[in-house]
């Protein structure tokens, strides 16, 4: 998180964290038309606009140009029949991401994903069902869906099977250890034969949960606690596969994607329990110790893990958050299939509708208005001034011709591929995103202008 001492550069970072919540992308294009109005804002009050009619101004502009995107929205294609469209979408949100030299793959990876775990009855998507886990080696492209759960551990003894198939596991949050008194305790052994006679206990109660475990017919034991040697011995000698130390977000997955129940007692334990995978195999990393286990063929399939490699632990973590990004553009393409051009088309043509709007407006929010689309002019502005383009030279022949042709497809061509028609280009926003950069950017906006002061802490104005 930003370390930001300003009160309104808070307000601005929590605008993108608002954004990133509701919708997942368009972060860096919410403040960069939240900064524009702000600038806009500025330049009317120094005309002596009260800040109250400027707030109205931009209401009404913002409601003229949310209207708008509905007329110039398109609908998307079934997702069961043609993925193509929903990768393009991916790859457009992918493309000013880090991940972008694979973006392709990438995309792919994220469209399977949500698809994988979309309920499409019901047009939802459970986030809770794709894991993203990573691991430093190798490079940005071996990163991997893998159709089941990914677990950061290994078996418990070298010796153990390092694959198992038509895995039966017994999935138990109970510890592998005998059973001691709830309350505080001590106990003394005072010679050889009660030591003797302990270990013998200990012993019993070990091979009596190892027998209670195999008779359900289990053949891997997947354990949130930890276990000593001898109980480790003894699974090894009984031929009994086991993990040991697995996380309680991880023993949740495991128990929805294999279709099994968390046991909290060994007595509890019955062979409808057992959660049931195809094959459960270990993965290697090249010259390290490391080892994942793969839990893949699951009872139930709707449970997905992305994989992702990479060469340091910075680019791991960007990839998840670029990943993220497109898992959520996707899973809003699913709830509401409208879209719109990226590009600056959409911001070009409700810059156009809001200035044809305001000169039909008499009272003093026209101002507000015609500021509000100069405002939406930035996002094609930075994307023109980024891609090495003359901004305002590029600006004024896209908007030219989208007046001229009725076209409001057309922005700014970044890759310069000699089209500026963003449809051909294959570069596509959610509807759902763009609307809410709208109402988001205003909102706070609004807010802004209707505080008279900010003190600082050491009594100064700021």
């Amino acid at each position: 998180m930003m370390d930001v001492d300003h009160q309104i550069a808070k307000l601005l970072v929590q605008l993108s964290q608002s954004q990133d919540d509701e919708i997942g992308d368009g972060t860096t294009g919410v403040v960069v038309l939240a900064g524009a109005l702000l600038e806009k804002a500025e330049e009317l009050l120094d005309k002596g606009i009260h800040p109250i009619r400027i707030a109205d101004g931009y209401e009404m502009a913002a409601k003229v140009a949310y209207d708008h995107l509905e007329t110039i929205c398109e609908k998307f294609p079934d997702p069961r029949k043609n993925l193509e469209p929903f990768i393009q979408t991916a790859m457009t949100t992918l493309g000013s991401k880090i991940v972008n030299r694979c973006h392709r793959k990438m995309a792919e990876i994220a469209v399977d994903a949500v698809m994988a775990v979309a309920d499409m009855e019901r047009r939802d998507v459970d986030f809770e069902l794709v894991k993203m886990e990573g691991k430093v080696g190798g490079k940005l492209e071996d990163t991997m869906l893998i159709k089941g759960v990914l677990v950061d551990k290994d078996m418990s003894h070298p010796q153990m099977p390092k694959s198992v198939k038509d895995a039966k596991m017994a999935i138990l949050t109970c510890a592998f250890e005998p059973p001691k008194p709830k309350t505080k305790h001590k106990l003394d052994v005072t010679s050889v034969a009660d030591y003797k006679k302990l270990r013998e206990y200990e012993k019993e109660k070990f091979e009596e949960m190892v027998k209670q475990v195999k008779d359900t017919g289990a053949n891997l034991v997947i354990c949130q606690w930890g276990f000593d040697d001898e109980a480790n011995h003894l699974l090894l000698k009984n031929e009994l596969p086991a993990v040991r130390w697995v996380g309680g977000p991880e023993i949740e997955l495991i128990a929805i994607a294999t279709g099994g129940r968390i046991v909290p007692r060994f007595s509890d334990l019955t062979a409808e329990k057992l959660g049931t995978a195809g094959i459960v195999r270990e993965l290697s990393f090249g010259t390290t110790k490391d080892r994942m286990l793969v839990i893949e063929e699951c009872k139930n399939t709707r449970a997905v893990t992305i994989f992702i490699r990479g060469g340091n632990k910075m680019i791991i973590e960007e990839a998840k958050r670029s990943l993220h990004d497109a898992l959520c553009v996707i899973r809003n393409l699913i709830k509401d299939d409208r879209i719109v051009y990226g590009g600056g088309a959409s911001e070009i043509s409700c810059s156009i509708a809001v200035s044809r709007a305001a000169d039909k407006i008499s009272t003093i929010e026209q101002y507000a208005m015609r500021s509000f689309a100069d405002a939406l002019e930035s996002v094609p502005l930075a994307l023109a001034e980024n891609s090495g383009l003359a901004p305002i030279n590029t600006l004024a022949e896209v908007k030219s011709r989208q007046v001229n042709e009725n076209n409001p497809r057309l922005g700014i061509d970044c890759l310069e591929k000699g089209d500026n028609d963003m449809k051909v280009q294959h570069v596509i926003e959610t509807l759902t995103s763009k609307r809410a950069q709208l109402m988001l950017a205003v909102q706070v906006c609004k807010m802004i202008l209707k505080i008279d002061d900010i003190r600082a802490d050491g009594g100064g104005d700021m």
